[in-house]
């Protein structure tokens, strides 16, 4: 897997952190860029660790799953894609308001970075530099996270459904293209 496939698996996973934070960003006031930096760096750590555990849950089971593994990165990456556009189009929506203490930003930092977790069982089934994707994916989130909370101060929740359901879409597409590729019905 390249830094193509990796950039934008990256940009799908933190399309739930660029959510929370426009909400975190429309529950401030006023913009304040010391917390657009602490929830950036909450989200983007998190977002970059799950998927450290994920690879090594995969790699312990992979003997096991060797056969399937292209199986269960596309059903993986695609059951996440789609709970994410569900959600959305449900308007499942959650309250989320200015506090910035410790448990609260660990809760919200962990509840978007879970779909990570499955992203790096699948990882642990690819041809992936684990170092490079974990680099990328969290420099990737704590960047829409900044930005989300700016974004969500200026503009609201205009773009946060959108955003959710392309995040969605990037997962079901890379999903789908590893299953291809293993096939051999495709080749990039």
């Amino acid at each position: 897997m390249g830094i193509i496939e990796i950039t934008l698996i990256a940009i799908g996973l933190g399309m739930d952190a660029f959510a929370v934070a426009v909400c975190k960003g429309l529950s401030m006031k006023k913009m304040k860029w010391k917390n657009a930096v602490i929830i950036g760096l909450y989200f983007g750590i998190f977002q970059a660790l799950m998927p450290i555990i994920g690879y090594f849950l995969g790699v312990h089971f992979e003997n096991v799953m060797e056969k399937f593994d292209h199986w269960i990165a596309f059903m993986l990456l695609s059951v996440v894609g789609i709970n994410m556009i569900h959600a959305t189009l449900k308007g499942d929506k959650e309250v989320i308001d200015e506090k910035m203490d410790y448990k609260t930003m660990t809760l919200l930092a962990i509840a978007t970075s879970i779909d990570a977790l499955a992203v790096g069982i699948t990882f642990a089934f690819l041809q992936v530099n684990l170092i490079l994707a974990i680099i990328i994916i969290g420099i990737i989130a704590f960047l829409l996270s900044f930005l989300g909370v700016k974004i969500g101060n200026i503009f609201g929740d205009k773009y946060e459904k959108r955003a959710e359901i392309i995040g969605g879409i990037i997962l079901i597409l890379m999903g789908t293209k590893i299953l291809l590729e293993h096939l051999e019905i495709i080749q990039f």
